[in-house]
């Protein structure tokens, strides 16, 4: 049964791609929280922890559809240097932000820099892979007013703007 929403989860995990790799991991830190409902995860990766009960350990398998979508040949784009800040570092693996036409920012990876051309990637660095994340559902409270207010979780001390 998946969580309703404005409750802050608490969990471990390490996320691993489909060869194994380990991508990113709260083993050797602090465990991860969001507030559900939020959209502040995977959809289905929610869903999953919502099925889980406090303290025990799942293995959740997404495929790309349910991850990050698949790779879209069509949201590469070479644009020319100029297109850029003239101060912009513009090197291979360099992420950076841009205003799409309907406002919201995207954000997109520079995967070639061929003399006054230069190839970017706006698919999400994840797309097309099937993913696997190792779970510990750690804790479930119920939001306060100021974090469904504000849309996110805060520390136990309290949040500063």
């Amino acid at each position: 049964m998946a969580f309703e929403a404005n409750k802050v989860v608490t969990m471990k995990y390490t996320l691993r791609d489909d060869d194994g790799i380990v991508i990113d991991s709260t083993q050797d830190g602090e465990p991860f929280s969001f507030l559900t409902g939020g959209q502040q995860i995977l959809p289905k990766l929610e869903e999953a922890v919502g099925e889980m009960i406090i303290s025990s350990k799942k293995t959740v398998k997404l495929d790309p559809e349910n991850a990050y979508g698949n790779y879209d040949k069509t949201a590469v784009q070479t644009v020319k240097k100029d297109a850029f800040p003239e101060d912009t570092n513009l090197e291979v693996g360099m992420s950076y932000y841009s205003n799409a036409p309907d406002g919201q920012q995207v954000r997109f990876t520079i995967t070639k820099v061929l003399g006054e051309n230069i190839t970017l990637d706006f698919n999400h660095p994840l797309a097309g892979r099937d993913l696997e994340f190792d779970i510990e559902l750690v804790d479930v409270r119920d939001a306060t007013a100021e974090e469904i207010e504000h849309g996110h979780i805060h520390d136990p001390g309290g949040h500063q703007h």
